[in-house]
């Protein structure tokens, strides 16, 4: 029976997917022609419910104030149909396994269609280094990393599914910056308690105010995460640096505890070991939807698909709500999401042989526009659907940018779910800062613990 559901399930990707021998054609002299300046197709679909890419959205709103809430640029769009679980098989061709399994589960869950706007863009050097990693960069050995690369998207024309991960990987998600962040895990019953947190994120990679002598070698980035809610996680702090092949040279990551006032190694954190204050509903590699070693999967680049998909989620980060309006039994207050018609690329890791991990397949669903993933199906050791994640996302017009603002991941098993990224009752910011390597060191790490 398993198998059969399975069967059935691969039969669908495959009647909707674009076969990959319709995209090899493409080169790197049709990037910012007949592709945009990222690898994504320029032109709209056939029937036009996905417009083509005009460069995206790069002006704000009249009134909005950088350092603030980002205003919704499409206010008064209404939802052109709402997808249940009444008439979830009218569009099945355009969902994933998981959006429709998450329909079935639960009566009250559905997704309000919205018109589509290729709203993503990024800075002029990401699309002239993306140009210019087209032709010079390759795959590290084992496909663990990335050469050649200069701070672009690495494979904005990807041969296979190893090249397309590490787009998402390698995304551009800013510069050297200090933001907030409030994470709730509901029960059944919809109780919960906000965790809140502090993070600064120093990207090497990609990152386009320092020069070359000042980004590390074989660095993604550092990053600094410090609970300040609740009461009985205040003071931790985390400290990760983040290499680019970490078959190469693998994660480092320390921990502060407040209660003992030391610092620690902490190897854990990393591939699928339970995240920290996450009630076990998301792993170390869940965090950004998907991060770290690439190296325990087989990864399979299936094709492009049309589905609907998170996209320019402003509502969701609306200042005049409150967390409480958002969080329901089962899943998000789905009258603040937005979906939308878009491409993506189709990846499927499946998880080889000799290593482990409580996802034994992940199947990916890249936007086209921006290499993120906005959806992602987990299976479990049964190979049967287990967590479904989405990422509701928002283009940052004034950097610009396309970034991940709140994402969920439900678990079909124990009806639970965990969201991230919620700002409502956040002063929001987002604010530059200037670091050195010496900033994210253990011995900083110490004077930054203050309980």
């Amino acid at each position: 029976m398993l198998q059969k559901r399975l069967s059935m399930l691969a039969t669908l990707m495959a009647i909707t997917l674009t076969p990959l021998t319709v995209l090899a054609d493409a080169d790197a002299s049709q990037l910012g022609k007949s592709l945009t300046p990222v690898g994504a197709e320029k032109a709209g679909n056939a029937d036009g419910s996905i417009p083509s890419w005009e460069g995206g959205l790069t002006a704000a709103p009249a009134g909005f104030k950088p350092g603030t809430h980002y205003p919704n640029p499409f206010p008064d769009e209404k939802p052109l149909f709402t997808i249940t679980g009444a008439n979830a098989e009218q569009y099945k061709e355009k969902l994933s396994p998981g959006q429709l399994a998450m329909l079935k589960k639960y009566a009250t869950y559905k997704l309000p269609v919205y018109p589509s706007h290729r709203t993503a863009s990024f800075p002029k050097q990401v699309y002239e280094s993306t140009l210019y990693d087209a032709t010079h960069a390759k795959l590290a050995p084992g496909g663990n990393g990335v050469q050649g690369a200069d701070a672009g998207f690495p494979f904005p024309i990807p041969k296979d599914g190893q090249e397309a991960i590490w787009n998402h990987l390698l995304s551009y998600r800013g510069d050297t910056y200090a933001t907030n962040f409030v994470q709730v895990m509901p029960t059944r019953d919809g109780a919960y308690t906000p965790v809140r947190m502090e993070m600064e994120y120093d990207f090497s990679y990609g990152n386009l105010s320092k020069s070359a002598k000042d980004k590390e070698p074989n660095k993604l980035l550092n990053f600094l995460q410090v609970f300040t809610a609740p009461a009985r996680l205040a003071g931790a702090i985390l400290l990760v640096h983040e290499p680019i092949d970490q078959v190469k040279q693998s994660r480092s990551s320390w921990s502060y505890s407040p209660g003992q006032r030391r610092v620690r190694l902490a190897p854990e954190v990393n591939y699928d070991n339970p995240a920290a204050s996450a009630d076990g509903l998301r792993t170390n590699d869940d965090f950004w939807m998907y991060n770290g070693a690439i190296d325990r999967y087989n990864w399979k680049l299936l094709g492009k698909k049309e589905m609907y998909i998170p996209y320019n989620s402003y509502a969701i980060m609306d200042p005049k709500l409150k967390i409480a309006d958002l969080v329901r039994p089962g899943h998000l207050n789905q009258d603040y999401t937005r979906y939308e018609l878009h491409r993506v690329w189709v990846v499927e890791a499946t998880l080889k042989p000799e290593f482990r991990n409580i996802y034994t397949k992940r199947v990916f669903f890249l936007d086209e526009d921006s290499w993120a993933a906005v959806a992602i199906d987990k299976y479990d050791a049964r190979g049967e659907l287990w967590r479904v994640a989405e990422q509701h996302n928002l283009n940052l017009y004034d950097v610009p940018m396309r970034y991940g603002a709140v994402d969920t991941m439900h678990d079909l098993q124990s009806g639970r779910y965990i969201a991230m990224g919620l700002r409502n009752e956040e002063p929001w910011f987002w604010k530059p800062l200037k670091r050195t390597p010496a900033d994210y060191t253990p011995a900083n790490l110490r004077n930054l613990g203050v309980r």
